[in-house]
């Protein structure tokens, strides 16, 4: 992969991986407990465990937000694309992630208006649509979920490999076991408090790296590294920016890209029933919030960090500070995403290699958290209490929550392991993801939103648009590049066309599905499920001293109805009400902001 000697031991490699990883599971370990003391907060409870009570506040939920979205890729490919496209990469690559997350807010407030006791969205299509539909979608996201930790693992122990000279086999296994140990012991909570620390560690990385790339010897100011990337512009000729320049943000291929990154990137979030999760973990006055702020907040990590040290690269690329002196990268070290590194250590020597380490792992182990957690969630609410026990104990949820949080830590380093050996690399998952996470898109959302979506439709469009985008994404590289191989399947124009098939042809197939056969389905009947776990201890406490009989056992076992009176539950529909206009105002704001009022005016000036 890399001919470069790797700047760190094998050592630094595996205490990062194992050490740190084992410290953060053991400080969450103590933090669990601190919490049951002093809060009251028991993660050995079902409620607690999966959903945290469903009371994170505000900041903690934005900085969870910018953790779970702060791919190991994002940083690795954000350098990449500023490498490959000029400055149009990095900036097009942090709009391409910011404004379904902040469209998520919407959803997430309109989830947790319909069923406020859900854990999962699968489990509002369960109650809807029935079993077909349920298994179906249920099918989709773990396939959603898995591609996007296979991507994540791809980038992260590609670099850590370069870094440090681990086996790739062993950064790949090895950088879910810290994230496993800790989501095993603290479940969600444990979640959204390394999320924190992850995204101020990484901050913190970021910053160190930009300042140090602007004031290195190599470099000096932003007019030297302005001057370097002109320097190095009659060896990076991009075909389709204006006049080929690197510094435009006229770039043909850079919105190729930006269509690519957005449409996947919806799939990625809408599919991923992790966000959707945490959602339901927040405090109702704390998912807007902290979904706005998240996603606005993480458009400058790619973009900033993207822009710095991906001209960078450019930059230095053939100067003796650039550890690949005196030849420039191979195609297969940038699409591994070694610019990134490569850059880090030209302007900090091994500062910079220790900087792109730890930032590289803090990002995939954070990540990597929510998708456990996801997981996990599925596999105990959507497999075990859905179809094996419908009156599982409290116990029982945990114990399939943390059986799920095993597997899919084994199963998804298996299949990165088995990507690795079929030569397929971060690049390629970058591009081609969103042609198998997006199918489900858009019959998800009206399945939350629209009462008319029949279950023929739900189900029937979601596998249409994936057969209906694999067909484009295979046809168009065969069109394009002559023949289906890793190469052409990889390429820019065959995944963008394949993506926007497989994400908007669902669309259109349910709409017509259901003009044949709409249904008029009642919000009410969701509102009125109660799908919380009963602690048992508590319902056995309550029943102690109590006369058994048959009529105050069935009474004793029906959940809790909460009391409120007609003009509390008024205020609370208003209030849920107000704030999904809230969200809906910043979700259209911060995609007209990022994508239409900032961007286009700039590209359409020639030399800009």
């Amino acid at each position: 992969m890399s001919q470069v000697a790797p700047p760190l031991s094998q050592g630094v490699g595996y205490g990062v991986v194992i050490g740190v990883g084992l410290a953060f599971a053991a400080g969450m370990m103590v933090v669990t407990n601190l919490l049951k003391k002093t809060l009251g907060e028991d993660n050995s409870k079902a409620e607690t465990f999966i959903v945290a009570n469903r009371s994170v506040g505000t900041g903690l939920v934005a900085s969870a937000v910018v953790s779970s979205w702060l791919w190991s890729t994002a940083f690795l490919s954000a350098v990449l694309v500023a490498y490959s496209y000029g400055i149009s990469g990095p900036f097009w690559y942090a709009a391409g992630c910011s404004p379904m997350i902040v469209c998520f807010a919407y959803l997430g407030t309109v989830c947790k208006r319909r069923v406020p006791s859900a854990h999962t969205v699968l489990e509002i299509i369960k109650i809807r649509y029935g079993t077909l539909a349920h298994l179906s979608f249920t099918f989709l996201a773990l396939v959603n979920n898995l591609f996007n930790t296979i991507n994540m693992i791809l980038g992260a122990s590609s670099a850590i490999t370069y870094l440090t000279g681990m086996h790739i086999m062993a950064s790949t296994f090895l950088l879910p076991l810290g994230v496993v140990v800790y989501t095993l012991t603290g479940g969600i909570k444990a979640t959204f408090l390394t999320d924190y620390i992850h995204t101020f560690i990484i901050l913190i990385l970021c910053c160190y790296l930009t300042i140090k790339a602007l004031t290195s010897p190599e470099v000096g100011s932003i007019g030297g590294l302005y001057d370097l990337v002109v320097q190095a512009q009659p060896n990076h000729f991009v075909d389709g920016n204006y006049q080929g320049s690197l510094l435009t943000m006229t770039s043909q291929q850079g919105i190729f890209f930006a269509i690519i990154l957005l449409v996947s990137n919806f799939g990625a979030v809408i599919m991923d029933t992790g966000y959707f999760t945490k959602a339901f973990a927040a405090s109702p006055e704390g998912v807007v919030p902290g979904y706005v702020i998240g996603g606005i907040s993480y458009f400058s990590v790619p973009w900033a960090l993207g822009t710095v040290m991906g001209m960078v690269a450019l930059g230095l690329e053939t100067t003796k500070a650039f550890p690949t002196y005196p030849r420039m990268m191979t195609s297969t070290e940038v699409t591994n995403g070694l610019a990134l590194p490569y850059a880090a250590i030209a302007v900090a020597g091994k500062g910079g290699a220790v900087a792109t380490l730890l930032m590289t792992f803090m990002a995939v182990t954070s990540t990597l958290s929510a998708q456990v957690i996801a997981v996990s969630s599925i596999v105990a609410f959507d497999g075990y209490r859905t179809y094996f026990n419908k009156s599982a104990t409290n116990n029982e949820v945990i114990l399939w929550s943390r059986i799920g949080v095993v597997l899919f830590g084994l199963v998804a380093a298996g299949l990165t392991a088995l990507f690795h050996y079929v030569g397929i690399d971060m690049g390629w998952t970058l591009y081609m993801i969103g042609v198998i996470t997006c199918p489900g898109i858009f019959p998800l959302i009206l399945s939350i939103l629209w009462r008319k979506q029949s279950r023929l439709a739900v189900i029937a469009s979601a596998y249409l648009g994936l057969v209906t985008g694999l067909a484009v994404w295979l046809g168009t590289a065969h069109r394009f590049f002559g023949s289906v191989t890793v190469s052409s399947t990889g390429q820019t124009l065959p995944c963008m066309y394949g993506t926007v098939a497989s994400a908007f042809s669902p669309l259109l197939y349910s709409v017509i599905i259901t003009l044949f056969g709409p249904e008029d389905f009642d919000w009410t009947f969701l509102s009125k499920s109660n799908l919380a776990v009963a602690d048992v201890d508590e319902i056995s406490e309550s029943s102690e001293g109590h006369d058994t009989s048959s009529s105050d056992t069935e009474a004793s076992e029906k959940p809790e109805v909460n009391e409120a009176s007609e003009d509390q539950v008024d205020i609370s529909e208003a209030t849920q009400r107000r704030w999904s206009r809230y969200a809906l105002f910043w979700a259209i704001a911060t995609f007209l902001g990022h994508w239409v009022l900032w961007p286009l005016p700039i590209s359409s000036l020639p030399g800009l």
